[in-house]
């Protein structure tokens, strides 16, 4: 079955809930108010006076009304509480080193695009969670993370953007999130006959520039750990019948293992399982492709889980 095929899936979808939604905002018969006859103004005035002549019924002083709080379900208010707090309680007994430095790079992911709470994503909750450790050090995390970003576009900021080469040179790690969006443009440049091939061809100059990016970031900083952040599927949940949208997912993230085994001081993080085995929606309802808070906290949490080493004292 060819890929374009949940492509117009998609693009259904969002036409038919646009005109559901216009559907139930905007109604003509509804929009149009008549003003009331001088019958309904008297019939209103007399119900008003009415409705003052009758007594005011006093609650009972010894009845008390039942905290909001208290009849919720467990469950819900857990779930409440999960969003809105972004710490991860498990690095709360963490012993981080003093002066820890990280770099953190790439594209919407590193940016933290779909995060409601407008923390900066994953890279945010673990902003606050060194900052909310007593056991903390000073930590300093600079994101360069910026939405649409491919890997030619990284590796043309990193030869460019003093800034960014600063940061890599004063860092004891790099943390980077890439792939996703060179994975698209396959998608946008063969829109209208997309297939598998495709994909395939557009393999080998991906691999070549995330080399080119991990060497790059290497001899900016050789000392420093560089973490590579893979990718997951995000239509997975909803078009599981379509077997090569996995395979192409599961292409990349072996493309991304294999590169990062050629380089030097670098690891792979893995986060595909992380949206497969979940059983709620990690995904951002404005369009189901970048993650949400929960989706940002698994992603943090995974990636604490393998950088603990480095920034431990």
């Amino acid at each position: 079955m060819k890929i374009w095929r949940w492509i117009a899936s998609i693009a259904l979808s969002i036409t038919i809930g646009f005109f559901i939604v216009a559907a139930f905002v905007y109604s003509p018969e509804e929009a149009t108010v008549q003003p009331p006859t001088e019958t309904e103004e008297e019939t209103q005035e007399t119900e008003e006076q009415e409705i003052l002549k009758e007594p005011i019924e006093e609650e009972p002083p010894d009845e008390e009304l039942e905290d909001p709080a208290e009849t919720e379900e467990p469950t819900f208010r857990e779930g409440i509480r999960d969003v809105f707090t972004s710490v991860i309680e498990s690095a709360k007994d963490l012993f981080i080193r003093e002066d820890l430095h990280i770099t953190a790079l790439g594209d919407s992911l590193t940016q933290g695009v779909g995060d409601a709470t407008d923390k900066g994503g994953y890279v945010g909750i673990l902003d606050q969670t060194f900052d909310s450790n007593p056991n903390a050090g000073d930590v300093e995390i600079d994101n360069f993370g910026k939405r649409g970003n491919r890997t030619d576009q990284l590796l043309k900021r990193l030869n460019n953007e003093e800034e960014i080469t600063n940061s890599i040179e004063q860092s004891d790690i790099a943390i980077i999130t890439i792939g996703a969006n060179d994975v698209m443009e396959v998608v946008q440049d063969n829109f209208t006959n997309l297939n598998y091939q495709a994909f395939v061809e557009a393999q080998e100059g991906y691999e070549e520039r995330l080399g080119e990016i991990l060497r790059t970031v290497n001899e900016t900083n050789p000392d420093a750990s560089i973490y590579l952040v893979g990718l997951y599927n995000p239509f997975n949940a909803y078009f599981n019948n379509i077997p090569e949208l996995g395979q192409i997912m599961n292409d990349w993230n072996d493309i991304s293992r294999q590169v990062v085994e050629e380089s030097n001081r670098t690891t792979f993080i893995p986060i595909k399982d992380l949206f497969e085995n979940s059983s709620e929606n990690l995904l951002w309802e404005e369009d189901y492709f970048h993650p949400n808070e929960r989706g940002y906290k698994r992603i943090a949490e995974r990636v604490l889980e393998y950088i603990k080493e480095d920034i431990e004292r």
